[in-house]
């Protein structure tokens, strides 16, 4: 499958990152850093090289992608609440907090006081 059949089957704004993996075995290596740096940019991937090995990047490259999603979010270029957007809130609480069509204070009863 290729970037552009995922952007047209999941969302022209989902987040595709890129890992090298297996970056402990360099003297094995199959595709350079500039290489895949190069494709990932032409085809407005993410790009990291990780280990498993010794964990390097892969952590990272968890934290850059959800980091990513979440500018998505605060820019509106994502919205949780569309359906089909990819992406939801996981608990209900964070939805109306995080909602910003809840402009007005909670009540007494809503808010639990």
């Amino acid at each position: 499958m290729s970037t552009k059949d995922a952007r047209m089957l999941a969302s022209q704004n989902i987040v595709i990152i890129l890992c090298g993996n297996k970056k402990d075995l360099d003297a094995d290596r199959e595709v350079t850093f500039l290489e895949a740096s190069r494709f990932a940019q032409e085809n407005e991937l993410m790009f990291l090289e990780t280990s498993a090995l010794t964990g390097e990047n892969v952590e990272e490259a968890f934290v850059q992608c959800a980091r990513k999603i979440l500018n998505k979010i605060e820019s509106g270029e994502l919205d949780p609440e569309r359906m089909g957007s990819g992406i939801q809130y996981g608990d209900a609480a964070l939805r109306q907090l995080r909602s910003p069509r809840r402009a007005q204070a909670p009540s007494a009863q809503e808010c639990g006081c």
